[in-house]
This record gives C-alpha cells, structure tokens and sequence, in this order.
C-alpha cells in the first residue's frame, strides 16, 4: 500500500507544479501584454494630438492643392477634366457652380482650341483658426501660356473650411466652403 500512496503524492507534485508554472507564465504574459498595450495608447495620443497641432499646415495645404488643381490648366480635354474633379472633392457646390461658369463661356473649350497653358502659383495663405469654419484668403500668380504671348494675372480669393471625412481624395479632412474669386486681373502681358 505505500507504493501506491508515494506514487499519488508524485502525481499531486506534479500537478502543483505544471500549475505553478502555468500561473506564473499567464501572469509574466500578462504583463507583457500590458506594457506593449502602453507603448501603443500613447502612440495613439500622440497621433491623435498632431492633428490638433497641425491644422493649420493641413488647411493651407489643403487650400494651395485645391488652387492647384483648379487653375492648372493643359491643352487637354482629359487633363482639364481631371483637374477640375479633384479640385471638386476639394469644395462645395460654390466652386462647381464657377467651373460650370467656365465651362458654359466655353473657357475651358478655349484653352484647348488655343493650345494654352496655365499654371498657378500660391504666393500666400492667410488663415483664421480662431474661429470655426477657418475663414481664408489665398494670394496667388497665374500664368497663362499661350503661342504668342504670356500672361501673368493677380489671384485673390477666399472661402471658408470645414472639417469632413478624411479619404483617398481628400487626404487632409477639410471641405472648402462659400469660395469666391475677389480678383483676378492682368499684371503683364509678355510677347513671346
């Protein structure tokens, strides 16, 4: 009888010790799991807080490649066309309703039948974060290359932004709102 009895304490040590072990292994796993869980929350808030930090950056980039995509113009119906629709998904129906402006005056029409270039430059972006939708004001250079001649023109306009889901074609989250163009006028005409 004492055999069998040595040989069931053996088991029972045994078992204690897988336990122990077991235990011991789910508490060390654990507190891995906390650690790196740590090290990603605060990556998280430090993502997070670059948004807030960033916003006006964004905003004027956002503003400069919505200018961008809207006035660079080339001698191609498809370039044109594409364009405008990524400056589209940049704004409001206020600057659909200036392209389809453009478009029924047959400008863009022009550009195309007249071999014409346009490119703009944005010389300065004043931008009002204090207040909620971001009031802006873009001071820009157009150049308008033509066969004969090239012109640059003074850019002046202003809009206002709003936050919106960030996507594929808006990649900063904002949505450009009531734009208008104040000016737009010669500054010189070069013969070529």
């Amino acid at each position: 009888m004492f055999p069998k009895s040595t040989g069931i304490e053996r088991s029972f040590q045994y078992i204690r010790l897988i336990t122990v072990t077991t235990v011991i292994g789910c508490l060390l796993f654990s507190g891995f799991v906390v650690v790196v869980s740590s090290r990603a929350s605060r990556a998280l808030e430090a993502n997070a807080s670059g948004r807030k930090e960033n916003i006006s950056a964004e905003a004027r980039d956002h503003i400069r490649s919505f200018h961008q995509y809207f006035f660079s113009l080339e001698p191609d119906e498809k370039v044109i066309k594409a364009n405008i629709a990524r400056a589209l998904y940049l704004a409001d129906a206020s600057a659909l309703r200036i392209s389809d402006n453009l478009r029924e005056n047959g400008y863009y029409v022009g550009v195309v039948a007249g071999n014409i270039s346009q490119e703009v430059a944005v010389d300065s972006i004043t931008l009002n974060i204090d207040s909620y939708p971001f009031y802006f004001r873009c001071y820009a250079t157009e150049r308008i290359i033509r066969p004969t001649s090239i012109v640059t023109r003074d850019l002046l306009s202003e809009g206002w932004l709003r936050y919106t889901a960030r996507s594929d074609n808006n990649s900063h989250g904002f949505l450009i709102e009531r734009w208008t163009i104040l000016d737009n006028h010669d500054l010189k005409v070069e013969s070529r």
